[in-house]
């Protein structure tokens, strides 16, 4: 049989939505829909990685794996149209975007002020979840080049007050935009330990969600399924992120910088690593939990292939599920 030119057109459009169709299939009779995050494919913090790589073909490569939609990063446009655009053309729904909140340090007002047009682009193009990460407070001129050791503490007699302005926060995001604040537990940043995620979840109201980031969670000495027995019910985004145990280990001896072990590769996607899935997968898959599930790992391109490591991550969820 001859192949025709537009045959040769559709054969792209046919490769993701076969890709995707399976991925609902698996996901969709539990409520769940898979998404992957960029910094596998741009790191925001350090420029060097993927720099070079325009957002629209991380989108693609997405797409064709298998993922139905894309959180932002560095890469994307601000313009609300303009992200509309992007998404139409790589096939992809909006999950979510990365917002660094200060609440450890400004007033609401303020922080509703500085989020205005990023949340504004997350619900005009269908995002029901802002990832909130808590910049204020952390170490520094330059943070995430402190050593782990200098993971910010706040003060016992801070929390109730920081825990209030949060739920405001959340609260006015809800009301004025549609969104769920989702916060990120995660290195170097207030809400690290286990224990600070418990104070966390004690001193706010039920408008603010936890990210349950499954890498960020191991890494702060946390139990994942402690986590989620403990605060099931507010979970309302999940990280599926993976460790190399003996990077990790390395980096903890050594004292060094967050960016010292994302250098080194201290993280990577599901099923390279040494996490156990078991209690996530069995959380997700109950009525404890619908939305999205989605891959993220910061590793350098050149030493851990875009493409290639979202391929496999995308093998080690269906098979997590059963395929």
């Amino acid at each position: 049989m001859s192949t025709t030119a537009s045959d040769v057109q559709e054969q792209p459009v046919r490769n993701w939505q076969t890709s995707q169709q399976k991925t609902r299939d698996l996901l969709a009779p539990h409520g769940l829909r898979l998404g992957i995050n960029p910094l596998g494919w741009t790191n925001d913090v350090i420029a060097e990685f993927g720099n070079d790589t325009p957002v629209d073909t991380f989108i693609a490569e997405a797409a064709a794996a298998g993922y139905e939609g894309v959180e932002m990063g560095r890469k994307f446009p601000t313009d609300p149209g303009a992200v509309a655009k992007l998404l139409a053309a790589g096939n992809a729904d909006l999950v979510s975007g990365w917002y660094s909140g200060r609440l450890a340090e400004i007033s609401v007002e303020d922080e509703l002020a500085n989020v205005a047009q990023h949340a504004a682009v997350l619900s005009l193009n269908g995002a029901r979840v802002m990832v909130y990460g808590e910049t204020g407070a952390m170490p520094g001129d330059d943070p995430l080049n402190e050593p782990l050791s200098a993971s910010p503490v706040m003060a016992d007699a801070d929390w109730a007050a920081y825990g209030q302005r949060l739920t405001a926060f959340a609260e006015a995001l809800a009301r004025e935009y549609g969104i769920q604040l989702a916060y990120h537990a995660h290195l170097m940043m207030v809400a690290e330990s286990e224990a600070e995620i418990d104070r966390l979840m004690a001193e706010t109201g039920d408008a603010v969600g936890l990210l349950f980031d499954t890498g960020h969670i191991v890494a702060g000495g946390g139990d994942l399924g402690r986590v989620l027995a403990h605060h099931g019910r507010r979970i309302n985004h999940i990280h599926l992120k993976d460790i190399r145990r003996d990077v990790f280990a390395d980096v903890r001896q050594r004292d060094a910088s967050f960016n010292t072990g994302v250098r080194v590769g201290m993280f990577t996607v599901p099923g390279d690593g040494y996490i156990d899935y078991s209690p996530v997968i069995e959380f997700a898959r109950s009525d404890a939990y619908t939305g999205w599930l989605v891959v993220e790992a910061e590793q350098d391109p050149g030493q851990a292939p875009s493409a290639e490591y979202a391929d496999k991550a995308m093998h080690t969820v269906r098979s997590l599920f059963g395929e």
